[in-house]
């Protein structure tokens, strides 16, 4: 069975029970009144009218615990302490740091257009398994009371209710890419790589580096080549090809 390697996907088990209309209510409340939405009254008062609305009749009753659960993961419980002088730090900007970081890291050869920021695109660690995924879109943006700056991420093909709260500086880079059969030869030992795995409740591109390369000859399938990673959560290694591999922006532009 071929992997699917793009996009990528994690499955996860939780269901809201809301629906798409609700979660959008729930969504405008929080821009509007994020200070309130995990009192208790509040909660109890948006349950009420959700289950006064004619597109929940049929369905579960929506307790108010649910709906203050649903607030509290979606405002990661880290209710913030700003005062006038956090408010009016400006949020660092990410495509201009990513950007920097494909300048750094010198990966266009000449005669490659460049990206504009609005190209660029982005991938984002989650702290629930340490998997890096791509990023759909930048949700919001908060600073934390220790001056980190924060950004709500929503991943591709997963709902709002997996929008998660990721660390800008740590956890959000230039999207990793995958490199064409002919360009295997531009990894190299050292370099620090994604792996795909495949799991049977799970899907997700873990974090290693290259330790060893096994030239082999290609052939009608293309690069026969085999990759020994070590990942760096727990040291383990893995002999991999390299279709299972994303790599950085930088590598392509090795000669």
């Amino acid at each position: 069975m071929e992997l699917e390697l793009r996009p990528r996907k994690r499955q996860i088990g939780s269901f809201s029970g809301f629906s798409e209309a609700e979660i959008e209510k729930m969504e405008n409340l929080i821009n509007e009144s994020s200070e309130q939405v995990c009192d208790p009254e509040f909660c109890k008062k948006v349950a009420k009218t959700f289950m006064r609305s004619q597109g929940r009749a049929g369905k579960p009753i929506v307790k108010w615990t649910e709906v203050q659960t649903w607030f509290q993961n979606k405002l990661q419980c880290c209710p913030l302490k700003n005062n006038s002088a956090e408010a009016d730090k400006k949020l660092p900007d990410v495509t201009e740091r990513c950007a920097l970081d494909k300048a750094n890291e010198s990966s266009h050869t000449a005669g490659q257009k460049v990206l504009t920021q609005s190209e660029l695109e982005f991938e984002a660690r989650s702290s629930r398994d340490g998997a890096w995924y791509d990023v759909d879109s930048f949700i919001s943006h908060r600073f934390l009371n220790s001056g980190e700056p924060e950004v709500l991420v929503r991943f591709v093909s997963l709902g709002s209710e997996e929008d998660e709260w990721v660390n800008i500086r740590k956890a959000v880079r230039e999207r990793s890419v995958t490199l064409e059969h002919s360009e295997c030869n531009k990894v190299k030992v050292g370099d620090l790589v994604l792996c795909f795995q495949e799991g049977k409740n799970q899907s997700k591109y873990l974090e290693a580096h290259v330790v060893e390369i096994q030239k082999r000859l290609h052939d009608i399938r293309g690069c026969r080549c085999l990759f020994v990673i070590r990942y760096g959560r727990d040291d383990t290694e893995e002999t991999v090809r390299l279709r299972r591999l994303c790599v950085r922006p930088s590598i392509l532009g090795r000669p």
